[in-house]
């Protein structure tokens, strides 16, 4: 192990000495650099919502179901990346680090030249099939063909990422991530207020955005130390590898596309109740995103955490990951939603003022914000479960406990009721089945995989 010594401020040791200060040194970054994200993205729709109009607002904040759906598999992809190579960390086998992180960047831009492809073919016939009102869906489609412009860029910075999180590296991302969405915002505001370009506008910037976050990450993997170093000359597919990210990160993509289609579906259903109804859900769903994305910081530390001890073998540690991340997560994740209630009109009013908007974004926030907490287990056993190698159980459970679930739900409770209520309470119930499935099959599966390592 001399040749994984730390090196420069970046490294984190994860296989010795104390966890819970070295867990939040790594969640922390994540955490602030995903609320960054989604406050800059929070911004695109604040000002649309402010700005422009209610078909604009709507036509940006709806996307984002259709969005993670087309770049789900593939963002899931670089967990595998991520949890592959802290796991040769953890064993000490440098040279499959290298043959990894060539390979990973490889799929990050294979990856976004399909997307780039696909979403300029089918971002209307998707709007279409998820009857966006009328009245949007043209801003709707302009706002995804330029979005896609930049999927190229985000899934390089996806990946790498996931390759400096993998030793212990979140901060630099989270820089990254900083300065581009700094940019947006600027970027943003000019082009709305001064030049007038609405929904074009607000979607060029999120595209220049990525450029700079995706460039300055390549530039860190270009300039690091000798093993996780990036060289153009030694890009290839290594199948070794690429089996080892796929076999984690494609159950993990196939759960994030499954958890976009249902999102898919209920957005959907939202669309029916009209354009006041759909800006509505997007201004309140901000908040939701940012409570996840806190407890989604503690899930990725608990993945890697436990990639890295349990590669090394190191099975009590890999209990304390776990432990620590479900309080951390739950601590974090409640106090943000007190935040989020306390605050919630003048927060909302940063959206929008319109009258026939705001009942339905408070009735999100109640029945959805409210109860999101019951989604920590779900996260977080399901991040352990992948640490440990084992990505198809999450996945298999997230379709059922979650998914199909949903879909059962908008074909019973939501037809027989047909209220925005009904439709809403779809999430916590949902939360709450597959947490309980997640925690159980995660104590059933650390049982048999810590016996195998002593």
């Amino acid at each position: 192990m001399a040749g994984f010594s730390a090196r420069g401020s970046y490294r984190i040791d994860m296989l010795n000495g104390p966890l819970l200060g070295k867990m939040v040194l790594f969640a922390l970054p994540l955490a602030v650099s995903t609320v960054l994200q989604q406050l800059f993205n929070a911004a695109d729709i604040a000002v649309v919502g402010r700005f422009a109009s209610r078909q604009a607002l709507a036509a940006v904040g709806s996307n984002n179901a259709t969005i993670n759906l087309l770049i789900g598999l593939f963002v899931g992809l670089s967990i595998g990346t991520n949890v592959c190579i802290a796991k040769y960390i953890g064993q000490g086998a440098t040279e499959r680090v290298q043959k990894a992180v060539h390979t990973s960047i490889v799929v990050a831009l294979a990856s976004g030249a399909f997307l780039l492809f696909f979403g300029q073919v089918c971002s209307r016939p998707m709007l279409e099939f998820m009857e966006a009102p009328h009245d949007v869906i043209d801003l709707a489609t302009l706002y995804l063909r330029i979005y896609f412009l930049g999927v190229p860029f985000i899934m390089l910075y996806n990946f790498g990422s996931a390759i400096l999180r993998s030793k212990g590296d979140s901060r630099r991302p989270l820089y990254c991530l900083f300065l581009a969405g700094v940019c947006n915002v600027i970027l943003n505001l000019i082009l709305v207020i001064v030049f007038h370009l609405g929904v074009a506008g607000v979607a060029i910037a999120t595209v220049a955005s990525n450029v700079i976050s995706s460039s300055l990450v390549m530039w860190f993997l270009f300039h690091e130390e000798p093993l996780i170093r990036l060289s153009i000359a030694r890009l290839r597919l290594h199948l070794a590898e690429l089996r080892g990210i796929v076999s984690i990160g494609a159950p993990a993509g196939l759960q994030g596309m499954m958890f976009s289609l249902s999102n898919v579906a209920i957005q959907t259903a939202v669309n029916g109740f009209g354009s006041a109804a759909v800006a509505g859900s997007a201004s309140a769903l901000n908040f939701e995103f940012i409570t996840f994305m806190l407890t989604d910081a503690f899930c990725q530390a608990v993945t890697t955490f436990t990639s890295q001890n349990f590669g090394a073998g190191k099975a009590e540690r890999c209990r304390r990951i776990f432990w620590l991340g479900m309080g951390a997560a739950l601590l974090l994740k409640s106090s943000a939603i007190a935040l989020s209630w306390l605050f919630r009109s003048p927060l909302i009013a940063l959206f929008t003022v319109d009258p026939a908007v705001l009942p339905f974004a408070m009735a999100r926030l109640r029945y959805v914000l409210l109860w999101s907490a019951v989604s920590v287990p779900f996260g977080v056993a399901g991040a352990a479960l992948r640490g440990l190698g084992h990505a198809m159980v999450p996945a298999v459970i997230t379709v059922v406990g979650t998914c199909l679930f949903r879909f059962v739900w908008l074909w019973t409770f939501f037809r027989r009721w047909g209220t925005f209520v009904a439709l809403m309470c779809v999430y916590p119930v949902s939360w709450v089945l597959t947490s309980v499935m997640m925690m159980a099959a995660y104590f059933v599966v650390r049982k048999r995989a810590f016996a195998k390592i002593g």
